[in-house]
């Protein structure tokens, strides 16, 4: 059952090029009050002690990539009604960027990422879990598109990480977490009919807990 107290927050999780961001900005847009949007890709661990060899050698599709410590105390945090500082995440070096993002404490907070549903500590401050479940092949191509043009990738590049690790970690960790999911959107943003059926969800719970 959804906690009756702090903001509302919402996880959304899919496979990389799902779209989830998508999802997570049209649920934010149509929630009618302040949200905060936090996304998990900006807590990758901070790699400036390897070269930068070693650093494209890190799985960063494996759970144990991600900095879930400061994800969950920041999660913890906002469910307190404090700001935070979001950390920024420079794709092209893998290095953790000296800016952060400050995020304020608000009504709704929305996290995305791959990899949420795997951490039992993340799953448990959710009230909501929505997973965007997209085929194998639009995922890929939206996901190439997205790490050459934004991400300064190669397309070599992100093929051999394709195959390396992204599909295997995505067939060992990510599909099965859907088993985690309140919700399952297929198609992802594409599928109005079931984000809209989210976003009512949504609606519902902010009223019942103005109202209590």
């Amino acid at each position: 059952m959804p906690k009756q107290q702090g903001p509302l927050i919402i996880g959304v999780v899919g496979g990389s090029g799902s779209g989830k961001t998508t999802v997570a900005r049209a649920i934010l847009a149509s929630a009618g009050v302040p949200a905060a949007f936090i996304d998990q890709d900006a807590y990758y661990k901070d790699l400036a002690h390897l070269t930068l060899d070693e650093r494209r050698q890190v799985n960063f599709d494996h759970p144990d990539a991600l900095d879930n410590d400061l994800l969950v105390d920041h999660l913890k945090e906002l469910a307190g009604g404090r700001a935070i500082e979001k950390p920024t995440y420079d794709f092209a070096a893998h290095t953790r960027a000296a800016e952060t993002v400050r995020i304020e404490p608000a009504p709704i907070v929305l996290v995305d990422g791959i990899l949420l549903f795997n951490e039992p500590r993340i799953r448990e401050l959710l009230d909501i879990k929505v997973f965007v479940d997209v085929a194998d092949d639009i995922r890929f191509i939206r996901r190439m598109l997205r790490d050459v043009a934004e991400r300064g990738r190669t397309v070599e590049d992100v093929v051999r990480q394709y195959l390396a690790t992204v599909r295997p970690m995505h067939i060992e960790f990510v599909e099965p977490s859907k088993r985690w999911a309140d919700v399952i959107i297929p198609e992802g943003g594409h599928n109005r009919i079931a984000v809209e059926m989210v976003i009512a969800r949504v609606r519902d719970e902010m009223a019942e807990r103005s109202a209590s």
